[in-house]
């Protein structure tokens, strides 16, 4: 069995995967190692919320409680209207991997299935293209089904005359 080992200040250390510019710093080290980028668990959430809303077939995001506290707040002025981009959407981000859970709420008539493998993949490509971070795990909760509006108010006698 071979160890990676690199010699530093005259001692030796195990490593795996050591480079030859592993640990250089000043101008001599490259420009994207020099330093340590910190992504915001927020942040991820909102790229992941923002994939999300992309996806033909997902009407909202959030349980039913989030959606109503939510309209509630949209209706009270200065309280910051709009629908947060991060409402149904739980991120856990580590120092090189995230997982993402998601509430969503679907159309009426579209597949389950096929919107959710969407979303997945729509999520998985934004999440690792914009932070590097390797998604691992992508868990959808199906909260609601929105239905059509105008087929749930028509009138039996509508277009009859009179």
């Amino acid at each position: 069995m071979t160890d990676n080992i690199t010699s530093v200040g005259g001692g030796s250390r195990p490593e795996a995967d050591v480079s030859a510019l592993k640990g250089r710093t000043g101008a001599g080290a490259p420009a994207e190692t020099r330093g340590k980028t910190t992504i915001a668990d927020g942040v991820v959430a909102k790229i992941a919320g923002m994939a999300t809303r992309e996806v033909p077939g997902i009407h909202s995001l959030g349980t039913g409680m989030a959606r109503a506290f939510g309209g509630m707040r949209e209706r009270v002025p200065g309280a910051g209207g709009g629908a947060p981009v991060t409402r149904g959407v739980k991120v856990e981000v580590g120092e090189r991997q995230a997982a993402v859970d998601l509430d969503v709420v679907v159309e009426y008539g579209v597949s389950i299935v096929d919107v959710a493998g969407d979303v997945r993949t729509n999520v998985i490509s934004a999440v690792e293209r914009m932070t590097g971070l390797e998604v691992v795990e992508v868990n959808i909760a199906v909260d609601d089904v929105h239905l059509p509006e105008g087929e749930e108010e028509v009138e039996p006698d509508e277009g009859r005359v009179r």
